[in-house]
């Protein structure tokens, strides 16, 4: 077993923000990170656009970014919470360029300010199109820097382990000697980023399988919203299944326009934002567009833009694009929508707590009602940088409750039988990737979800026997976790009735 004060679960903004402020805080307690692949994968890592930020307070307003992100919530933003990210934000900005980030600046020295979807004004902070690979290489060496952060990469949490409703830790597996290994914390962080692994076509890492909110869900913990699933409208299309690359929304910023294979503009019919309506809106616009015309996707036309400038904003996008053959200032981008970020999550407070004492939550598995029915573009870099300094700030004033003292946890039981096939879980993943693309996508009916919930109970199942029988590994248990959260996302898809940002049913 493993002894350590504060266990973090995943290595993307979130996580590692968090541990490196706690760090500093408590230099004389210990930080356990645990992440299940290497310690710079993550979601943020693929973060094109960037951080949402009021910096210019000349042209734009904190109530400015409140109502653009309130109004792409479509009604079921939490207001407070809203206020509270969008004022906190440009102090959380600071903090990273002091820790070392760099941001793209202009001619007179200010930051190069985008502007995507759902944005009335340009205030999006980046680095160039590779936003999050930069957030990650600063905040990754700062955590390396600090003598009481250890990271232990190639861990794959398993279970939490709570005893009446406090959390004490948490199982996982050590991928390099195949050991369980019990992990006793005083305070439990999950930040184990998105879900979109289940959908197959996703902008997401194939580390993107809902690991922290299915390992909450079997303890009990609070999951709402999970039926409001982000569809980024452009990613670069591709037949095969599996991640696909995005073209960031900020080239539409930029003056690139959509269009159908006939040259047709067509996303004025749908939304008087045109091209800039938010990504819910554009993505359910693709959706019909295609369901009409039996295509397969739509195309990005950049030709008309300045191609020295995107080249300078856009390297990695522009060189993705000449290695497949197309030449941005010539040849359209085929583009569809593929599944991006999940808006719902394990519920917490303004705290990060979530419905488990001791448990805390934050980025993208969480549920904070930042997002409401469907994110603003750029928002959530922004909302873990502001709930890691929350939780901080909370855990540095909280005196705990006093209870029950369980200090006992048993080990972990090993199945000493026979060993899970590698093909039999590559198999169901695909399955279950194609049944939540056809019964629960961008829109979705009763019948379909119905069809869907039915077989996913029946995986669960079949799941519990063959866990019975053989030794568990890293596939199986994701596969695990994939199930039980495509079944939330159906079951909470089932129980709305009301049509409201990116959730679509007839």
């Amino acid at each position: 077993m493993i002894q350590t004060n504060y266990l973090v679960i995943g290595s993307g903004i979130a996580g590692l923000t968090f541990a490196i402020k706690i760090a500093e805080r408590f230099p004389n307690k210990q930080i356990t990170i645990i992440t299940k692949s290497s310690d710079g994968e993550s979601n943020t890592k693929y973060a094109q656009g960037g951080i949402a930020v009021v910096v210019n307070q000349i042209e734009d307003s904190y109530e400015k970014h409140i109502q653009d992100t309130l109004l792409c919530g479509d009604g079921l933003c939490i207001e407070e919470v809203v206020r509270m990210v969008v004022t906190e934000g440009p102090k959380r900005l600071q903090e990273l360029i002091d820790w070392g980030a760099k941001f793209d600046t202009n001619a007179k020295g200010n930051f190069d300010l985008g502007r995507e979807g759902g944005h009335t004004e340009n205030r999006v902070v980046h680095h160039k199109d590779q936003t999050g690979f930069e957030i990650e290489r600063t905040i990754l060496a700062q955590a390396h820097s600090k003598k009481n952060i250890h990271i232990l990469d190639y861990h794959f949490a398993l279970e939490l382990i709570t005893h009446n409703n406090q959390c004490l830790g948490a199982y996982a597996l050590n991928e390099k000697t195949n050991e369980i290994i019990s992990f006793h914390s005083d305070y439990t962080l999950l930040a184990t980023g998105g879900i979109g692994q289940i959908y197959g076509h996703t902008t997401n890492p194939t580390i993107a399988t809902g690991d922290g909110i299915a390992m909450a869900y079997r303890v009990k913990a609070k999951i709402n919203d999970m039926e409001f699933i982000q569809f980024h409208p452009t990613a670069l299309y591709s037949k095969n299944s599996g991640t696909t690359f995005l073209i960031s929304e900020a080239v539409r910023g930029f003056g690139a326009l959509l269009r159908t294979k006939n040259g047709n503009r067509f996303m004025s019919q749908y939304d008087k934002r045109g091209d800039l309506a938010s990504r819910d809106i554009v993505s359910q616009s693709i959706e019909i567009e295609l369901k009409k015309s039996g295509d397969e996707c739509v195309y990005l036309d950049c030709t008309a833009v300045d191609a020295i400038g995107f080249q300078k904003h856009f390297p990695m996008i522009y060189e993705h694009c000449k290695n497949l053959g197309i030449d941005i200032s010539k040849n359209w981008i085929p583009v569809q929508p593929a599944q991006h970020y999940l808006c719902g999550g394990i519920s917490v407070n303004l705290n990060g707590q979530t419905s488990i004492e001791n448990l805390f939550a934050c980025g993208e598995c969480s549920r904070t009602g930042l997002h409401g029915a469907n994110r603003l573009a750029s928002n959530s870099l922004l909302e873990a940088l502001v709930y890691s300094e929350r939780i901080v700030t909370f855990l540095a004033n909280y005196i705990p409750k006093s209870h029950e003292t369980y200090t006992k946890i048993n080990e972990w039981k090993v199945n000493a039988k026979t060993k899970i096939q590698d093909y039999n879980c590559k198999n169901k993943k695909l399955k279950l990737q194609l049944l939540m693309r056809q019964y629960a996508g961008i829109v979705r009916t009763d019948s379909d979800l119905l069809l869907a919930k039915n077989q996913l109970e029946h995986w669960e199942n079949e799941f519990v026997e063959i866990e019975q029988n053989h030794k568990i590994n890293k596939d199986f248990y994701e596969l695990k976790n994939m199930i039980g959260v495509a079944r939330l996302v159906v079951e909470q898809s089932i129980v709305r009735n009301e049509n409201r940002g990116g959730f679509l049913k007839h």
